[in-house]
């Protein structure tokens, strides 16, 4: 395999961003309205109205920008992170570029998911590589992360006629999302003010190296919402596998910016 230096990894993600925003730069989006959510579960239409997304754009894509931590296993001390993402929600897309350091050393790493594909490719020093995940396991955890990306960062997209909902009860919902040939689901809880707070998957995948893989229960819980650009939407949340023994969580992110129908890449 050819040797990626990290600009060239920003590079493979910057063209692979251009040509997905060719796809929705020349669309005027519609406004999303009280009649296009009436056929969600009632926790989904209250989450919708509290996030404020109601009498705004419907989102063709949208630009979120974290920092956090991340590690690779529970004992390990997490690694500072800054990361920045584009998704397209009408072919579903995810283009993530991730910029780490483990024991001071930088690391950097692309995230494809497109055309229901996904791959993970991780560096050190944008040389050696640490992580080269791709087949059916990728393909299918990361559909999971996409669908997970709409219900936080984007609930406009949630009248997609992609998931199919069952309402539990006033708190919880349980969602099926398809894209193409990979369907997955998925149990969303929500809060008494209406808020999302946890998102729990069994479709996805834990893996380090991207060679060996085990399925545990994914879950993302937010423990704060913020206030950005108009909407209410989560600012600090979780990523944690539920091990038979303990919870891992691997990662912590909290949102620095979002921006939604972007016409150019930056």
């Amino acid at each position: 395999m050819k040797l990626l230096k990290q600009t060239d990894m920003k590079k493979e993600y910057k063209r692979a961003v251009i040509k997905a925003l060719e796809r929705t730069k020349q669309k005027q989006p519609q406004i999303l309205t009280e009649e296009d959510i009436t056929h969600l579960p009632y926790p989904v239409q209250k989450y919708l109205r509290l996030t404020g997304v109601t009498g705004k754009e419907k989102v063709m894509n949208f630009r979120a920008e974290f920092r956090g931590g991340i590690r690779s296993g529970p004992r390990e001390k997490f690694m500072s992170l800054s990361s920045v993402q584009y998704n397209f929600i009408e072919e579903p897309t995810r283009l993530f570029h991730i910029v780490a350091k483990k024991m001071g050393i930088p690391a950097s790493g692309n995230h494809i998911y497109r055309d229901q594909k996904a791959t993970m490719v991780i560096k050190l020093l944008g040389l050696f590589t640490v992580s080269d995940a791709k087949g059916w396991q990728m393909d299918q955890g990361e559909t999971v992360t996409v669908f997970n990306d709409m219900c936080f960062m984007a609930p406009a997209s949630l009248i997609d006629k992609r998931i199919e909902w069952t309402q539990i009860d006033e708190k919880s919902v349980l969602a099926k999302f398809t894209n193409g040939s990979i369907s997955i689901t998925s149990t969303l809880f929500f809060n008494d003010k209406g808020e999302l707070v946890d998102f729990v998957s069994n479709d996805r995948f834990e893996t380090i190296d991207g060679k060996s893989y085990q399925n545990f229960p994914w879950s993302t819980p937010v423990t704060a919402y913020t206030d950005i650009n108009g909407y209410h939407l989560p600012a600090v949340a979780k990523l944690i596998y539920r091990h038979p023994d303990e919870d891992f969580c691997y990662g912590e992110f909290r949102l620095v910016s979002i921006e939604y129908n972007c016409h150019d890449y930056r």
